[in-house]
């Protein structure tokens, strides 16, 4: 039986850039996927005849370190540009635009203010951003890389001037409604910038002491908060970093689903030496790399009988129950929203905080709120080719949506849920359900069903305040190195958490090189 050097779980986005850079640097790597196609919850299917969109993501933040390291370019990846704008809609106030340094729409104090707001925010994600790229250091560790982070964090926070520094300390703790609060008037615009702190998250606009840090940390590696739509969708991209790893001489083997990570003993007391496929096969290697949610990683393919019992309780209660639930619709035509004259970029229906505050509400009690919010985009204006001419795919996020809805999710709940976002789209865009000619619902739970999620979670583990940085997903294991030797984690459990920036798989790999 030959050994290779590394196996890798899962052909997520993570999953894939990590195999990529490892091969790359001369390993002989295999990767292995459950599903017969690659992605993840960045993949992209058919979900009515003709229409095919992206399961959860549609949105990236990929660096350009990233791109450069995997020449992406030469396998037909074209980076965005442009960032894409975000629309504030209100059934109430007109449309609000915002985009890197400017709004429009909003009352002449608001916009004023903007400017200010958007400079404090990426002063502060500036001071971040470098350990997004960087292995957090072990707590209570003395040795030089460790120190050196810990004083380069200190650093970059001291180095921001007295004033911002006080400020900084100030508002990372604060909810994001306090924040806006403090700032604007117009209550669409605040609940859109309160949107990307809450989004993914069991967070709302009142939600003490992390808010804007979980915010901060996305932008810290979404190029200081924008958002970009790969140049023909996330097909592209994907293909892309397919034709990357197959050009390293990664193996890749799809429709071969992992039954559990092999452990044998060891001189330091465990050693994890290969995989079990569910069909019986054994593959062995010198190290695994696992792309998995942390649960799914430890609690189900290596098992608690390996390991300690601290570790194995710290993983069962690490908080990763999703709240986001995918619509897609197929429609026969370009819709038409109140006071747009396009529906380009990044649309979000949610008119206030309040609105969201009690969305939330209902969720964590597993109920469907009165009137869900969400944030929406037409993925087919920049990726044609992914519906038939001339049609169009409407593809939404919709918060607080719980996995785990009392009375379980039957076709009622789920046909009920359904025809109640359609009629609330249809009060923004009036007319777009006579547009509708098929849609897909995925909520948590089918996330968690189909694509082995713990928890349906599209951050893996939830991004609070003790589950990021040196303590993500535990502090055991923050390193991409797991108490098993040999054995590494690189998904969007891992730091710096989830979103499509390559990060965690990136880092891991440097890990394991160094």
């Amino acid at each position: 039986m030959s050994t290779t050097d590394t196996i890798v779980i899962g052909g997520g986005h993570n999953g894939l850039i990590c195999a990529t850079l490892l091969a790359k640097a001369g390993q002989q790597v295999v990767l292995v996927e459950a599903s017969e196609t690659l992605g993840g919850l960045a993949g992209q299917r058919e979900f009515y005849t003709g229409f095919n969109a992206s399961v959860a993501q549609t949105l990236y933040a990929l660096p350009k370190a990233i791109i450069d390291a995997l020449d992406l370019p030469r396998h037909g990846f074209v980076p965005s540009v442009d960032a894409i704008a975000t629309t504030a809609l209100s059934l109430s106030e007109p449309p609000v635009r915002l985009t890197s340094s400017h709004i429009s729409g909003a009352c002449e104090t608001d916009t004023a203010a903007f400017a200010d707001y958007k400079k404090q925010l990426v002063t502060f994600s500036k001071a971040l951003a470098p350990f997004w790229s960087k292995t957090m250091p072990r707590i209570g560790a003395a040795g030089l890389k460790d120190v050196l982070t810990f004083g380069q964090m200190g650093f970059n926070i001291r180095t921001m001037g007295k004033a911002d520094m006080l400020e900084f300390f100030r508002v990372a703790t604060l909810p994001m409604r306090d924040l806006v609060d403090e700032h604007f008037s117009g209550e669409s615009l605040k609940a859109a910038l309160c949107w990307d702190g809450l989004l993914g998250s069991q967070l709302a606009p009142r939600s003490p002491n992390q808010g804007v840090l979980t915010l901060l940390n996305r932008m810290a590696g979404h190029w200081q908060g924008e958002h970009s739509v790969p140049t023909g969708g996330m097909k592209n991209f994907l293909s892309a970093l397919t034709s990357a790893a197959t050009a390293a001489g990664v193996t890749i083997k799809t429709g071969t689903p992992v039954a559990q990570i092999v452990i044998t003993p060891s001189e330091q007391g465990q050693h994890c030496s290969g995989v079990q496929l569910e069909n019986g096969e054994v593959l062995t290697s010198e190290r695994v790399v696992s792309s998995a949610d942390p649960k799914t990683t430890f609690l189900d393919l290596v098992g608690p009988r390996h390991l300690e019992i601290e570790f194995s309780n710290r993983i069962r209660r690490l908080r990763s129950k999703g709240y986001v639930a995918k619509l897609h619709l197929a429609l026969s035509a370009l819709p038409k929203f109140t006071g747009l004259d396009s529906p380009s970029g990044r649309l979000i229906l949610a008119p206030s905080m309040d609105t969201i505050e009690f969305a939330w509400d209902a969720a964590k009690y597993g109920e469907l709120p009165d009137q869900p919010v969400m944030d929406v985009c037409l993925p087919t204006l920049t990726a044609p080719d992914n519906a038939p001419t001339g049609q169009h795919i409407l593809s939404a996020n919709v918060m607080y949506i719980p996995g785990e809805l009392k009375g379980g999710w039957t076709d009622a709940a789920r046909d009920n849920l359904t025809t109640q976002l359609i009629s609330q789209l249809d009060s923004y865009a009036p007319g777009i359900k006579n547009l509708v000619l098929g849609s897909e619902l995925l909520t948590p739970h089918d996330l968690e069903q189909q694509f082995r999620v713990a928890g349906g979670h599209w951050h893996h583990v939830e991004p609070a305040i003790d589950q990021l940085l040196m303590m993500r997903p535990t502090y055991e294991a923050a390193q991409y190195a797991t108490p098993i030797e040999g054995l590494y984690i690189c998904g969007s459990g891992s730091h710096p958490a989830g979103d499509i920036s390559g990060n965690p798989g990136r880092n891991a790999a440097r890990e394991i090189l160094s």
